[in-house]
């Protein structure tokens, strides 16, 4: 059934995260950002390492909880001569143990990549890593000898006595074709089945080369960890991915990849998938991210066992905006989320934990810090309300228009009235807003929403509307095509957004001749094509930014310029990014933006 409605327009509301010290029941460290506790586990050139990498996980079947991530010398990946280190909570994350270190050897070994699984029936504790000796993922050569120094090898670690101790074990004959080149557990957490034909059955997820593409597979066992097979191969066009249980069984497959994630369905417990395709609700720069079911063992007929939560960074092209998403409906809708760090992130990785909570293990500000973070459905504040915006006929530059935003109710009970508000970009005018009366389960309403498009608008445009309702909110999203005037005046107009994506400690953070990288986005702003496009700055390599011609509303990503850190720099305690980006428009004129970025902590 659907009803439609009209609304007035209304102003816009803009909400902003704070951070605000912890409250007095909360250990030593840590903050509150937005609502959510956070407590940084490693940071950078303490503990015995100068860098710590890739998150992982879990919580054990007596409660406790496990996170594990590389002790790394440097940046690099494998090969690299990376540790594999630990931390415990037995009080659900409010204090952790001393780091702990599950597996290391002399140079050149490393160890990399963590990935935990729990046994749900024997309690025992799988973590999952690439071995390396001579060769990475990119240069590991086909065969599965166990002792052969230039294969990237499969090994997990297993504890039967909750983390405390470690035996290790490598699998690769097991789950490598020969053939194959590089392959690597994909970090974060497998799963176990919990329901139907293979409850029981263990999954970790891997990233395969082959053929000059990457591929996804899943690893299973049906006898708790004895003996390991391989899946078919998902691809090309995989990356690190994850795997999640669905309300009917059926394992969905959700890989990195930029600019949206791609997903793919088993019906046989993870050994074969359908072809992989877009989920345009899930914007992403390729990075990994995380995946689970929110109540893993409520049967079909609960709500909930149709619950998912997704965290990643929400970026088309930049590690940052470290974002929660929660679906209703089994991973076809996205309409609650809510962002952790609006600045640089990176990996992450998600558990439930005991009365609805979440915990959230992830890579902070430039992988500076390793940090831990726990939230539950209130923090989340949605309602399992999924939004569709249209507009028939698309946009037109200097008109107004009426959008149509379709909102269902999904939950069990009617809905209390509400209201539709228009997020519109930086600069129009603001976003209309209608009333949305009450709603039944399983009844779709909608409403039109009055909106004003610039006359010197092209392009597509990214629009979003949002349901409130009773103090909670769902929104949904499209990129809904504005057609040019061609009578308004030219209006060139460019921006940038520098965001440090990482750092290379050259003997600890705070030491001079350490290397900052920052990935910078330009961004044509204006209804005119720009030529010769030049970023300058206080930065290094800017000259590689250079774009020879960016249409209107068309952006790019520079991943080169550079920061050798002085003692300028650290006597300040930070550096702050100052950027340039000037255009050539068509009347020979020159548009110039100046930009300044977040400062960057060198303390």
């Amino acid at each position: 059934m659907k009803r439609r409605l009209t609304g007035l327009l209304a102003s816009a509301m803009l909400t902003a995260l704070a951070t605000v010290p912890a409250q007095a029941d909360e250990p030593p460290g840590t903050t509150r950002q937005g609502g959510i506790a956070q407590q940084d586990l490693a940071e950078r050139g303490q503990g015995g390492f100068p860098q710590y990498r890739i998150p992982a996980l879990t919580t054990t079947v007596d409660g406790t909880l496990i996170a594990a991530y590389d002790g790394r010398p440097a940046m690099a990946d494998v090969p690299s001569n990376i540790a594999l280190v630990i931390r415990r909570s037995t009080d659900g994350g409010r204090t952790w143990t001393q780091q702990q270190v599950v597996r290391r050897d002399a140079a050149p070994k490393g160890y990399s990549d963590p990935s935990l699984i729990v046994d749900r029936q024997t309690g025992r504790v799988f973590l999952f890593y690439a071995a390396s000796v001579n060769q990475g993922f990119a240069g590991s050569g086909p065969g599965t000898g166990h002792d052969d120094p230039n294969v990237l090898h499969a090994d997990y670690s297993y504890s039967d006595d909750d983390g405390r101790t470690w035996q290790h074990r490598r699998i690769t004959s097991q789950i490598k074709t020969p053939g194959w080149g590089g392959i690597f557990a994909a970090s974060g957490e497998g799963i176990q089945l919990r329901h139907g034909t293979y409850a029981g059955r263990l999954i970790q997820q891997y990233v395969v080369r082959h053929k000059g593409g990457n591929y996804a597979a899943s690893a299973y066992s049906d006898d708790h960890g004895e003996t390991w097979r391989m899946g078919e191969l998902v691809g090309p066009g995989a990356d690190e991915n994850k795997t999640v249980e669905l309300s009917d069984g059926t394992v969905m497959l959700n890989t990195r990849s930029a600019p949206y994630r791609k997903v793919a369905l088993s019906r046989d417990g993870g050994v074969t998938y359908d072809q992989l395709r877009e989920d345009a609700e899930l914007t992403d720069p390729g990075n990994n991210g995380a995946l689970m079911r929110y109540a893993p063992d409520a049967p079909a007929s609960d709500p909930r066992s149709k619950w998912l939560i997704f965290s990643n960074t929400e970026d088309e092209g930049i590690r940052r905006n470290l974002t929660v998403k929660m679906s209703c409906d089994d991973g076809r809708t996205w309409p609650i989320k809510r962002v952790v760090e609006p600045g640089a992130a990176g990996y992450s990785t998600i558990t439930p934990l005991s009365r609805g909570r979440v915990g959230m293990l992830y890579e902070r500000a430039g992988y500076r810090s390793m940090t831990y973070a726990a939230f539950d459905r209130q923090w989340l504040g949605g309602v399992c309300a999924p939004v569709t915006v249209r507009a028939p006929g698309g946009l037109a530059a200097g008109k107004s228009a009426d959008v149509t935003v379709a909102v269902t109710n999904q939950t069990r009970k009617p809905t209390a009235p509400g209201t539709v508000s228009l997020d519109l970009p930086e600069g129009w005018p603001p976003g209309g807003t209608a009333a949305v009366p009450r709603i039944a389960p399983g009844e779709t309403v909608d409403v039109t929403v009055r909106m004003s498009v610039p006359p010197t608008a092209v392009g597509s445009i990214p629009v979003t509307a949002v349901y409130r309702v009773a103090g909670t909110r769902s929104s949904g999203s499209d990129s809904l095509p504005v057609a040019a005037d061609p009578a308004a005046p030219a209006q060139p107009s460019l921006t940038a957004l520098p965001v440090l994506d990482h750092y290379d400690a050259a003997g600890g953070p705070g030491v001079v001749g350490d290397v900052m990288t920052y990935w910078t986005r330009v961004t044509n702003k204006g209804n005119t094509t720009l030529a010769d496009v030049t970023v300058t700055g206080n930065m290094s390599n800017l000259p590689s930014c250079r774009y020879s011609s960016l249409a209107a509303g068309q952006s790019y990503v520079c991943r080169t310029a550079k920061v050798t850190v002085t003692g300028a720099d650290i006597e300040r305690g930070e550096f702050t990014p100052e950027l340039t980006v000037t255009g050539l428009a068509p009347d020979g004129s020159r548009t110039t933006a100046t930009v300044t970025g977040d400062p960057t902590d060198l303390r």
